[in-house]
């Protein structure tokens, strides 16, 4: 999980650097044809097979991460590397906020089955951060960079929740990420065609394509490490890994594009960071308690 925040970021700088010449549809698509070539190759040496025997649960995975990772490769475009990265890893108090929704739609009328206040607390917790972080950092012009971010971690959270369970049902992660880059690859089109961009698909300078390659083979490796650390990792140690992403992200950020500091921003993300870390350690705990007995 360190590895794949580590390469995420330098992704994400990649990403950035891109986008003053290429659009989101036309990112997503590269980076995911490399991951579809690398993972062909993969799946071949190691003898994975093609077929799934839960095609739907990829189709959901796909669906969930591509359109959340085509609006953070749109918000990377447009807001500070720092405040991009962040808003897309509010995916934790996303699930956390799936759980307390559940909680109170499944309650039983009339039973005395409540929600648990800390994580409540904690999910206000990770609002608030956001509002600090979108405040000090975002012009008018960037308010709709900052509502895709925010939907790309929501989105994102959904996707995480579908790795985990193919994960439990036995998949493969190279099968996983397989599926995942192919889905892209469709997007990509899709998003290129649709805003008049097929053409430069096939036309590139050199450092253009050599750029569009780098994000690629980063993403394609991140994402096997993302899916591995999430198929057999405990979830709160990966998610309290992943968090370093936000601080790798808001370094290269300063370093490569004079992103700007502020303490407000500062605390903002900080805010988030132990609210994404509070959510997660809370949602086990009530998990395992709603488990029975034999399952624990």
């Amino acid at each position: 999980m360190l590895g794949a925040a580590l390469l995420f970021s330098l992704m994400g700088a990649g990403v950035k650097l891109a986008s003053s010449t290429y659009g989101a549809g036309e990112i997503v698509f590269f980076r995911a044809l490399v991951g579809l070539v690398l993972m062909a190759g993969v799946m071949r040496l190691r003898g994975v097979a093609l077929a799934t025997p839960v095609p739907a649960m990829h189709f959901w995975r796909s669906l969930s991460g591509v359109t959340s990772l085509c609006l953070w490769f749109y918000a990377i475009g447009g807001l500070p590397l720092g405040t991009a990265v962040t808003l897309n890893y509010m995916s934790s108090v996303w699930i956390a906020l799936f759980l307390i929704g559940g909680s109170v739609l499944l309650a039983a009328p009339g039973s005395t089955h409540t929600v648990d206040g800390r994580l409540v607390a904690s999910v206000l917790a990770g609002f608030a951060g956001v509002a600090l972080v979108l405040r000090p950092t975002i012009e008018q012009d960037q308010l709709w960079f900052g509502l895709c971010g925010l939907l790309s971690g929501l989105l994102a959270a959904m996707a995480y929740l579908q790795v985990s369970a193919l994960g439990r049902a036995g998949e493969p992660e190279e099968r996983v990420v397989f599926y995942f880059s192919l889905g892209g690859l469709l997007a990509g089109l899709a998003v290129a065609a649709v805003s008049g961009a097929l053409g430069s698909l096939t036309s590139h300078r050199p450092e253009g394509l050599a750029l569009l390659l780098g994000i690629g083979v980063l993403a394609t490796a991140a994402q096997w490490m993302l899916t591995r650390a999430y198929a057999i990792g405990s979830a709160m140690v990966n998610s309290a890994l992943q968090y370093m992403g936000i601080v790798f992200s808001f370094a290269l950020g300063v370093w490569l594009f004079d992103d700007p500091v502020t303490l407000q921003a500062l605390a903002g993300m900080a805010l988030i960071v132990m609210a994404g870390l509070a959510a997660t350690v809370l949602r086990h705990k009530v998990v395992k308690a709603d488990k029975p007995a034999s399952d624990t």
